[in-house]
């Protein structure tokens, strides 16, 4: 009796990862619909209640610089956590997913939004790390567990599978 092996190749698509460039986009328009809606909403309040909106009053921030970051924030949080993208990552066709495919949790989102975007933010070069990591993540979506992928782009991934002819899979090739 011989012991013979078939090679079989198959494929199979993975979302593709999104890079720098795109993300950087769409983190340009987030701060264009926070602008926005911060000018709409909140800086009429703070005139109708007479508030300066520029003298600093506390560590240099006014009481409108205050709101504003507020407002920044929970626009982060609230639109990743429930949406699994902003309004900039939904022109560009991007979203933020779990490296493991399950659904972001508070803690995740938390992580990356909150203190992870506030570490990259003060010292962006944490930002750069798009350009070299493998998955293009960010130091904020290495603390989270996350990636950002593109809704409608996948990558095409070749693999050669040896097996024997009892049907055991003896070795797997992914540079096929």
């Amino acid at each position: 009796m011989t012991n013979e092996s078939i090679n079989m190749q198959t494929s199979h698509f993975e979302p593709k990862y999104a890079g720098f460039w795109i993300r950087f986009w769409a983190f340009i328009i987030d701060l264009f619909v926070v602008s926005a809606i911060s000018g709409i909403f909140i800086k009429p309040i703070f005139r109708l209640m007479d508030v300066a909106i520029t003298k600093p009053s506390f560590l240099l921030y006014s009481p409108y610089k205050v709101a504003a970051l507020v407002l920044l924030i929970l626009y982060f949080l609230l639109m990743t956590k429930l949406v699994g993208q902003t309004i900039g990552k939904m022109i560009m066709g991007i979203r933020v997913v779990k490296m493991n495919g399950q659904k972001l949790t508070w803690s995740s989102v938390v992580f990356r939004e909150g203190f992870g975007r506030f570490i990259s933010q003060t010292l962006w070069i944490p930002y750069v790390l798009v350009l070299f990591m493998p998955q293009k993540m960010a130091l904020h979506d290495v603390f989270a567990d996350t990636v950002v992928v593109h809704e409608r782009l996948f990558e095409r991934k070749d693999v050669q599978m040896i097996t024997s002819t009892e049907g055991h899979q003896l070795h797997e090739d992914p540079t096929i």
